[in-house]
């Protein structure tokens, strides 16, 4: 591999520099959703094309993160970390100055492209930086408090730009960060990627970003469409296609795209099954209290975001314990105690009331679920990406953003199925228009289920990782991966 290693004295300069851009592509994630009204009243946005704000983001983003994850090993991760900044930003800018819904969407889906470069390049270059097991662990702790926490802040910060200023500024806030990143970065971030292996393998970088890009817009598309919908399974089956098709070339071509011999280090590919797991629970978590908490409580929208502070501040918290914890229990251990508590929260929620009170209903579940993903989202990253070689950093962190991604809208997509499926069981069996107190406590009675099925998700995800992350798996990569992170 051509590198370049930091000095001992700049390493967490660059962790510093690349988790600030990796803080403004995963708040950009959530910050929007606040302002969404705002939009639509200045932009006249049909309430059927609204959701598309956030659609155009994810779907872009994640069809483009195993993409951006191999081109950061190919043509240097650097040099696509900064690449990603610059489109994020002027894509930023783009949305702020939007004057209709099209300039909008297209604006947006250049910030998910943007993002795409951006998250996987972030993240190899910190585990190609951080050798140390000690250093690495500190360094993955932090950015996982930075991946799962920008979420909870983006509600905090749309909240505020939007009441104080507009909602031009949720996207105009990211200029200064970004340009502030990328000149810093210029002289503080290493330089590393693969050595030469021949041209790019276009065939499986067209396949596999069209299957992934397709395979989220089925699913995002799912709970309106309908999961038994020949449209559903159209665009399902279409995206199987192509994936398929992406693994046939893989195996066909010389240099191809993505090292297929990578799935079977069985710890890597149960990792990021169970981040599929994961991030469904997560997703629906603050959707779902998102909307409790404003539609139901009453919150305005810095009241909404002040209200998921204590989650956010918590997740730091307790991301930095599993840091502290891995000297002495197995990242294994940790992930499966921190996907339980998770699911214990979650059924907490299960309590919820439609003239429920914040501090009583809602506070202890959110804290129980944000102390459970600060102990799971360590281990995670540390089992996914470690005894993984150097040439394979951004193909490795690539796929584990796009679990996150992916797991994210599947599980979004069947937690609101099946919170919508009770609500509307609950209201179709009124006797004559319901009162507004009538649909209030049929949409919390469908967050409640919502939970439920959440909890589930974490206690596959617990499953998934006791079956596939064997410990006998995680004792070889420390055997045969001498200069990694012992796992």
């Amino acid at each position: 591999m051509n590198s370049a290693p930091a000095p001992a004295s700049n390493r967490w300069l660059v962790l510093v520099m690349v988790c600030i851009a990796q803080f403004m592509v995963v708040l950009d994630g959530t910050v929007v959703n606040v302002a969404l009204p705002h939009i639509a009243e200045s932009l006249d946005f049909s309430a059927e094309s609204l959701p598309w704000v956030i659609n155009a983001y994810t779907l872009v983003f994640g069809g483009f993160l195993l993409l951006g994850g191999r081109l950061a090993d190919i043509i240097g991760r650097k040099r696509l970390f900064l690449a990603g900044i610059v489109v994020f930003t002027v894509a930023s800018v783009a949305c702020g100055l939007a004057q209709s819904p099209e300039m909008l969407l297209v604006a947006r889906a250049l910030q998910g492209l943007g993002g795409a470069m951006v998250s996987p390049a972030a993240l190899s270059i910190v585990t190609t930086t951080f050798r140390d097991p000690g250093e690495r662990a500190k360094a993955l702790s932090v950015w996982a408090a930075i991946a799962v926490g920008g979420s909870a802040v983006g509600l905090l910060v749309g909240g505020v730009l939007t009441e104080a200023l507009s909602w031009e500024w949720i996207f105009f806030i990211n200029a200064p960060i970004g340009l502030a990143a990328l000149v810093a970065s210029l002289r503080i971030v290493p330089e590393s990627r693969m050595e030469s292996r021949g041209g790019i393998d276009l065939a499986g970088a067209v396949s596999v970003t069209a299957g992934v890009t397709l395979l989220v817009y089925a699913i995002v598309k799912a709970e309106s469409f309908g999961w038994l919908a020949p449209r559903t399974w159209a665009l399902l089956g279409g995206a199987v296609l192509l994936l398929g098709a992406f693994v046939l070339i893989e195996r066909a071509v010389k240099v191809p795209l993505v090292r297929l011999g990578i799935f079977r280090m069985r710890h890597l590919t149960g990792a990021n099954l169970v981040m599929l797991a994961v991030m469904g629970g997560l997703f629906g978590t603050f959707f779902f209290t998102s909307i409790y908490v404003q539609n139901i409580l009453g919150f305005s929208a810095i009241e909404t975001g002040v209200a998921f502070l204590p989650m956010t501040i918590t997740i730091i918290l307790f991301s930095g314990l599993a840091q502290q914890l891995l000297a002495r229990v197995s990242p294994r251990s940790l992930g499966l105690a921190g996907m339980i508590t998770s699911a214990v929260g979650l059924l907490m929620l299960r309590g919820i009331d439609a003239d429920g009170s914040y501090w009583t209903d809602l506070l202890p579940g959110i804290l129980v679920i944000a102390a459970g993903l600060g102990l799971t989202f360590v281990p995670l990253t540390l089992i996914a990406t470690s005894g993984v070689a150097d040439e394979d950093a951004g193909l490795a962190s690539g796929l584990f953003n796009a679990s996150q991604q992916v797991g994210g809208a599947l599980g979004l997509a069947i937690l609101t199925t099946v919170a919508n499926s009770y609500t509307a069981d609950a209201l179709g069996g009124l006797t004559g228009a319901p009162t507004p107190e009538e649909q209030a406590s049929a949409l919390v009675e469908g967050f409640q289920r919502g939970f439920v099925a959440g909890a589930g998700l974490m206690i596959i995800g617990a499953v998934l990782l006791a079956v596939l992350v064997r410990k006998r798996d995680l004792d070889a990569v420390n055997a045969e991966q001498p200069a990694a992170v012992h796992i």
